[in-house]
């Protein structure tokens, strides 16, 4: 796709799927001279295939050669090392298909703020500005060099050797990782598959970033929020539902945890309740990023709560009192049928949306957002409960709590 020069929120209600802050980059542009994808991110299995077997393959073929398959001098030969399978074979094809998901649930966000009239003509400007510096932000081939480079500086030399890697002789490393001297699969391992991964993950990291710069400067905006909307947030409801799109992203996260910490029950010892603060300070950190961006609208969504009860209140208490006055004080024109009348109708709608705009809530942020996050973020852990207690052990206690 051309990234057009000069992009407005006018021209995006005739062409929605342009609004995308996943549909660019110098990435974007190479899985399309590739033919690793169309213009719209479709083309899903052949970008997986090519990095699975770009990532994964040329380690399965170089272990074998240093003789680390499946047994050898390693502790952790290749073909048993849970977390390199998890992060090549799932969570990249993860991250991968997260960009088609997030692209079709968010391409119509700009087109909703225009067809509701959620934008005054004195923000439309702004609402333009921030769709163009999203995409600038988008398509900057500077932001992906430097994600680059801090995939080698930050996060190989220095989160990989210190952090991540396995204690022990594995596959990739004769010993510790510190000084020790890599054979050809560990030379792939460290200097290509694990920088692509990094680089895949960090990315969506800066995606994320834009995304929540996008919200931010379109909640600077006086919105046209109205009190009396029926889904009790000003006509801005839709927003609540843009958490489900990074549900795969939430997957790949919490099946990269599962691998990492996999590997460190099954070949260091540790248990699964050792890494109960970094399962729950992962959950808190993913649930900030895709959650906490949409707090960003509750000063506006505040405001037009308290001046909707003003100024609905006195609407109403003038409706009550010329009802009170004509009905219940003989204000009623001589002749005038109180059964059949359209003004008990009308009270009972005054009384309804004022009670619409009483309980009109200023957070974008539900309980089952939170609960659904949390579940796709935990799943690919649960299994590793297996390791606490047999499976039968497991069911009984579960069954315990439940009945």
């Amino acid at each position: 796709m051309k990234i057009k020069k000069s992009v407005t929120s006018e021209s995006l209600l005739s062409d929605p799927d342009d609004f995308s802050f996943v549909l660019g980059g110098p990435l974007y542009q190479f899985f399309r001279r590739a033919h690793l994808s169309n213009d719209v991110l479709e083309l899903l299995l052949r970008r997986i295939i090519f990095f699975s077997l770009f990532t994964w393959l040329p380690l399965l073929i170089l272990s074998a050669i240093d003789g680390h398959l499946l047994d050898g001098s390693s502790t952790v030969p290749f073909l048993l090392d849970i977390d390199v399978h998890v992060r090549f074979l799932l969570v990249i094809p993860l991250l991968i298909a997260a960009e088609l998901v997030v692209h079709r649930r968010l391409r119509h966000i700009v087109k909703v703020f225009r067809e509701r009239n959620l934008i005054p003509e004195s923000g439309m400007k702004k609402f333009d500005d921030a769709i163009s510096s999203t995409f600038r932000l988008r398509d900057s081939m500077v932001a992906e060099v430097v994600l680059i480079i801090l995939v080698y500086v930050v996060g190989v030399l220095i989160i990989w050797r210190q952090y991540t890697a396995l204690k022990t002789a594995t596959w990739y490393s004769a010993t510790s990782i510190e000084g020790s001297k890599l054979p050809l699969a560990g030379i792939w391992y460290g200097y290509v598959s694990l920088p692509i991964f990094q680089f895949l993950l960090i990315r969506w990291y800066y995606r994320l970033f834009i995304w929540i710069r996008f919200l931010w400067k379109v909640s600077r905006i006086k919105l046209n929020l109205v009190p009396m909307h029926p889904d009790r947030r000003g006509g801005i409801d839709f927003l609540t539902t843009s958490a489900y799109a990074f549900v795969t992203l939430v997957i790949a996260h919490g099946a990269m945890l599962s691998g990492l910490i996999a590997n460190r029950i099954f070949y260091t010892g540790a248990s699964l309740v050792d890494f109960k603060l970094e399962i729950a300070l992962a959950v808190v950190i993913l649930l900030i990023l895709i959650l906490g961006p949409l707090l960003v609208f509750s000063p506006r969504l505040a405001e037009t709560k308290r001046l909707g009860k003003s100024e609905f209140g006195t609407l109403a208490q003038r409706y009550v009192r010329e009802f009170d006055t004509k009905w219940l004080r003989g204000g009623a024109p001589s002749g005038e049928q109180f059964i059949g009348t359209s003004d008990i109708q009308s009270l009972a709608d005054i009384g309804n949306s004022h009670e619409v705009t009483a309980n009109m809530r200023f957070i974008l942020v539900t309980k089952e957002s939170i609960l659904w996050l949390v579940f796709w973020m935990l799943a690919p852990i649960a299994p590793l409960a297996l390791t606490l207690m047999p499976l039968g052990e497991l069911l009984k206690h579960l069954a315990g709590i439940i009945l």
